[in-house]
């Protein structure tokens, strides 16, 4: 009965997730184009959950069957880009909360270091960071998975052993949980007291309302599972932190909404700036006819 509640759960974030993350994944595509670094690390958190989803359909059978039969090196494999989801994931949040900072308290000092460009840079290297920590972590799974391939995430331990990498992932998310912390903080204090080398923000709700995602995130989806892979011997006792962590995916297009919110004001206004000075060439057009 547990496993058939978590398969519904499973399914619950795959079928609200998956339209989501596509349709944010081509916002950011068709209007955005790449052009600023929030955009670049929002394509990049959007693909992220979208590596997360496709997997849930294969976590939806086990649990739903109680049997897996795709092998050891699918369901590692799975467990794997799970683990990325929630490294990258916690990464991009954290970079993106840099980028508000520096936009909203130093707009000006901060314009050489905003650019699309090192935002991609900056995006390469964390997927090769998590690439790179996948081949010793990946490897000690596949020996774990391979002595019992008929259960699967029951039989794949978070923290067998307590390995090292256990720990230094649950500080890495601890600092970039302070790291936001300290991003809210900073925005807050300077939109309640509009210093005058900050930015002009008009919408000061959708701006505050990122970093408060942000937090959530963190909260609720990352630092419990970090946790979690530490303190937790038995893995059943894991999978409703990894239910929790999952959802991280159905929250991160609220982050993108908030976040194109002003890209579509700009939008309509650059839109009837244009008409206006069509209409005042027209106008003007006419008035210097000669008669």
């Amino acid at each position: 009965m547990t496993n058939l509640f978590y398969a519904v759960i499973f399914g619950g974030i795959m079928a609200v997730g998956l339209p989501l993350n596509i349709v944010a994944l081509w916002i950011l595509l068709r209007h955005h184009s790449l052009k600023s670094p929030s955009a670049v690390y929002m394509v990049n958190l959007a693909i992220s959950d979208l590596l997360l989803i496709i997997t849930l359909p294969m976590r939806i059978y086990f649990y739903a069957t109680g049997n897996w039969s795709l092998g050891s090196l699918v369901c590692v494999s799975i467990t794997m880009l799970f683990r990325n989801n929630i490294r990258s994931s916690s990464i991009f949040i954290t970079f993106i909360s840099v980028d508000r900072l520096l936009a909203v308290v130093y707009p000006l000092r901060s314009r050489h270091l905003r650019t699309p460009s090192r935002a991609v840079k900056g995006s390469v290297l964390v997927w090769l960071f998590v690439l790179v920590m996948n081949i010793p972590e990946g490897l000690n799974f596949y020996k774990k998975a391979s002595s019992n391939e008929t259960t699967c995430f029951e039989s794949v331990p978070f923290n067998h052993g307590r390995p090292p990498l256990s720990y230094f992932y649950l500080v890495l998310v601890l600092i970039l949980m302070v790291i936001n912390i300290v991003c809210t903080a900073m925005v807050s204090w300077t939109l309640r007291n509009h210093l005058s080398d900050s930015a002009k923000v008009k919408n000061k709700v959708n701006v505050l309302l990122i970093f408060f995602l942000n937090m959530v995130l963190f909260i609720i989806c990352f630092v419990p599972v970090s946790l979690g892979a530490i303190t937790v011997s038995d893995s059943s006792e894991l999978t409703p932190m990894i239910c929790l962590a999952s959802v991280n995916c159905c929250l991160d297009p609220l982050l993108y909404y908030f976040s194109l919110d002003a890209f579509w004001k700009k939008k309509e206004t650059v839109h009837m700036t244009r008409e206006q000075m069509t209409t005042q060439r027209t106008e003007d057009t006419h008035c210097h006819r000669p008669l």
